[in-house]
């Protein structure tokens, strides 16, 4: 697929399309921000179904007012429950309830995730998706 590692800088200023997976930790609170936003190329899209927290939609809904953000798809919102009302008034806005795992497999495959790594922490193993934050406890 022709993929390579880069910094997250570089993936800012290089990427036409930028879709957020992130946990949500103190180091990613507002990963992208009004200086990450700055960074990216001019009519880039982003999306976030990761964690609301991580984007900084104040400053987002500046860069999409400017045009400099072309267009942004959500299902995750900074301050959810209330979603940042300048975002409903933007047509370059898709907005969507979180329910991107909403399938049947979907849910049982989270469901039997969460027991193996339930079972693997009461075995005094190492659950097989730990965030780093949660490594030492390991």
């Amino acid at each position: 697929m022709n993929a390579a590692y880069c910094s997250l800088d570089q993936l800012l200023e290089q990427s036409d399309v930028i879709s957020v997976h992130t946990p949500l930790t103190d180091k990613t609170r507002h990963l992208i921000g009004r200086e990450s936003l700055h960074r990216m190329k001019n009519g880039v899209y982003l999306v976030n179904t990761a964690r609301g927290e991580v984007i900084d939609e104040a400053a987002l809904v500046e860069h999409l007012k400017s045009g400099k953000v072309k267009g942004a798809g959500f299902d995750v919102y900074e301050f959810e429950p209330e979603i940042t009302k300048e975002l409903f008034l933007l047509p370059n806005v898709v907005l969507l309830p979180h329910i991107g795992s909403a399938t049947i497999e979907t849910r049982n495959k989270m469901s039997e995730m969460v027991a193996r790594n339930v079972i693997a922490g009461l075995e005094g193993e190492r659950p097989e998706n730990l965030i780093p934050e949660m490594a030492d406890l390991f």
